[in-house]
């Protein structure tokens, strides 16, 4: 027997905003019947998981145990640039000089992730 992961969920203050930063960031919708104050909120990525977003009374308060690496279709450091415009800060960076590496963010409520090289750049130094 085996499971299937159907959702990744974000504990979270503010599920609608938070979704929303999330859906600018894969570019995929919020689920229609989801509105503001509601207690969750869901952005369905295509082949799933879906990202669940549920409201919980206390902020968050230390580091994340599991997180998302994420690989743009543009340059590393253009997602980076990008995802700083929507709202995400970053929290550490392990670029290389050889242009390896890596880019820790934090979402709007801390929840921390990665940016990894694009698969073309990683093709381009194999």
């Amino acid at each position: 027997m085996t499971s299937l992961v159907h959702n990744i969920t974000f504990d979270c203050r503010d599920p609608y905003a938070l979704a929303g930063f999330w859906s600018r960031v894969t570019g995929q919708p919020l689920s229609a019947d989801d509105q503001p104050g509601d207690p969750e909120a869901v952005v369905a990525l295509p082949g799933g998981p879906n990202l669940l977003f549920i409201r919980v009374p206390e902020s968050k308060s230390v580091k994340n145990r599991l997180h998302l690496d994420l690989q743009p279709d543009v340059t590393r450091d253009e997602e980076v640039r990008r995802l700083l415009d929507l709202g995400a800060t970053q929290v550490d960076d392990q670029r290389r000089p050889d242009g390896t590496g890596w880019v820790v963010l934090a979402d709007p409520e801390g929840n921390e992730f990665c940016v990894e090289r694009s698969a073309a750049e990683r093709a381009a130094t194999s």
